[in-house]
């Protein structure tokens, strides 16, 4: 196992924070375009992707002459969301946290409003579908976060999902949303609804980064199926 000092220390170089940062957006990505990402050289990259496989937060996949990785897991995702909505106890912006240029401007006010998280939803949209799944009953929070018997049904009737027996990804998990500071959905439940609304076209990706955003159909089908107006 690898101590709590180095395991922290993958995550203190701005190029490899940068990486994971990236690779939220739960798609495998080459190592050149992590460069052109981060803005270092070819050869940083590799060096810098070689660390994070290593320590286990990143898995690889060659094909022919390229190498592509993504986040080993959901674990993995969720600790590096946790990390970036860490602020001092003054709730000032940590360092280097503010947007640098416009377009940075642009990217992460649509990323605060909604956003993929590793393989489910976030920003504004996370939260407000997370506070209608409770308030519908479908996910209970006085005793720890479940998918409650209704839950169970609505995600068989609504978006087709059944939990296989054995499986080991919780159904349901709490994600500390970084711009919300509060909890959005992950687990098993979360990665279905965020596949069902990309499927569905109830949200489309912005660009090429983690951003989505809400169309009319989607509109319609939060509200229909969850009561709430996004």
């Amino acid at each position: 196992m690898i101590p709590l000092a180095e395991t922290a220390a993958l995550f203190a170089d701005r190029t490899r924070a940068a990486f994971c940062q990236a690779l939220l957006d739960g798609r495998a990505w080459t190592a050149g375009e992590l460069a052109t990402y981060a803005g270092v050289r070819p050869s940083t990259a590799s060096e810098q992707i070689s660390r994070l496989v290593e320590g286990g937060v990143l898995t690889e996949d060659r094909q022919g002459r390229h190498r592509y990785v993504r986040l080993a897991g959901p674990e993995v995702a969720g600790l590096i969301e946790a990390l970036s909505s860490y602020a001092p106890a003054t709730g000032a912006a940590p360092a280097g946290a503010g947007p640098r240029n416009l377009r940075e401007s642009v990217r992460m006010g649509a990323e605060a409003r909604a956003r993929t998280c590793y393989d489910h939803l976030a920003g504004r949209l996370g939260v407000a579908l997370a506070d209608a799944m409770v308030a519908r009953g479908l996910v209970a929070v006085d005793s720890g976060l479940s998918v409650t018997p209704e839950g169970r049904v609505w995600l068989a009737d609504a978006l087709g999902f059944e939990q296989p027996s054995g499986a080991r990804r919780p159904l349901v998990r709490g994600c500390l949303d970084w711009t919300e500071r509060r909890h959005h959905l992950g687990g098993a439940l979360g990665a279905a609804l965020c596949a069902a609304a990309l499927e569905r076209r109830w949200v489309r990706r912005v660009g090429s980064g983690r951003a989505v955003k809400v169309t009319p159909e989607g509109t319609e089908a939060f509200q229909e199926l969850l009561g709430t107006t996004v």
